[in-house]
């Protein structure tokens, strides 16, 4: 049965799309069964993966108010072992759309369940906010991973992002639980990247990954190729990167699961 993580971050601009694409890949490149959803409306994750965004009929608005099916909407084997729920600015539209629908938080997961079970993994990339898309995306899930990026207000708004997390366990999907913490942008050279992972570590009663994602070149140009980081350069920094992470993700799935 496929496990679901969800990658969430209410704050902008921490690597939370990057992190979604390139550990998918990475998971898919190890062999893994892997679908990413793209709950995100910017639809980045969609587009950094190589589909044309707004040329796409069938995506998650589509699928949320049940318009199309899910095996309708999944784009397969977009790279090999990877398939995809594309996304564009339509979801936008869902927020508004689903006022008064019976149960809403649960239509993403209702429509998940059907097929989980063909997949080891299923990604899921939120949008920056704390949105009823980012609810529908918790009760769906096992696990949530936070990216934070190495920079002076990484902390603002996690504590924030934990109480959400919490909330949705107690009153929505009991089986939620925090994967873990991810640094991501790091910068050897800046003794601040240092401070800030110290300062997590000491504040932040969380799993924290090992790994830690570097600031690299390669990785920020990866999506404008429209490709992930171990297709787009292999032996770059990030590549390697998030092999690792992916190595980490699993591990320590088949220790809890």
């Amino acid at each position: 049965m496929g496990r679901i993580i969800v990658v969430a971050n209410q704050k902008g601009g921490v690597g939370k799309t990057t992190t979604a694409i390139n550990l998918s890949a990475s998971l898919a490149e190890l062999e893994k069964k892997v679908l990413m959803i793209d709950m995100d409306p910017q639809g980045n994750a969609t587009s950094g993966l190589g589909i044309e965004k707004n040329e796409v009929s069938n995506t998650v608005y589509e699928l949320l108010i049940g318009q199309n099916t899910i095996e309708e909407c999944i784009q397969r084997e977009v790279f090999e072992n990877l398939s995809v729920l594309p996304s564009n600015m339509n979801l936008s539209a869902a927020e508004i759309e689903l006022i008064g629908v019976d149960e809403k938080e649960y239509l993403l997961k209702k429509e998940v369940d059907k097929i989980k079970d063909e997949y080891d993994f299923i990604i899921i990339d939120c949008p920056p906010s704390l949105n009823m898309l980012t609810i529908n995306s918790m009760t769906t899930a096992d696990t949530v991973i936070v990216p934070i990026q190495c920079e002076y207000y990484a902390l603002e708004g996690l504590t924030q992002l934990i109480h959400t997390i919490e909330l949705v366990k107690e009153r929505l999907n009991p089986k939620l639980e925090m994967e873990g913490v991810v640094f991501t942008m790091f910068d050897a050279r800046t003794n601040l990247s240092l401070q800030v992972v110290e300062n997590v570590k000491e504040n932040l009663n969380q799993n924290i990954y090992k790994t830690i994602i570097p600031r690299n070149i390669r990785l920020a140009e990866a999506p404008s190729h429209g490709l992930p980081i171990n297709l787009y350069d292999n032996k770059s920094a990030g590549a390697e990167n998030y092999k690792l992470l992916a190595e980490e993700v699993i591990y320590r799935g088949e220790e809890e699961f």
